[in-house]
């Protein structure tokens, strides 16, 4: 379920626990965050939409160590 860059996926034991725990972490803060802004009146395509935006506007740790 994670891939590492080279295609094979992570195998360490102590690593998947920190990954499963952030996964689940933000799948919560996620959904609440979406529920909260639909109750509000946000309309839910345009909150995906805002989500997607913010995925794809991640920036690597990796840039900033080669810098």
């Amino acid at each position: 379920m994670w891939p590492q860059a080279d295609g094979s996926p992570v195998s360490c034991t102590e690593k998947l626990m920190v990954l499963r725990e952030n996964w689940e972490e933000l799948r919560g803060v996620l959904r609440d965050a979406f529920e909260d802004a639909v109750l509000m009146g946000v309309d839910e395509s345009a909150m995906k939409r805002m989500i997607v935006e913010m995925t794809t506007d991640l920036i690597s740790p990796r840039s900033h160590m080669q810098s």
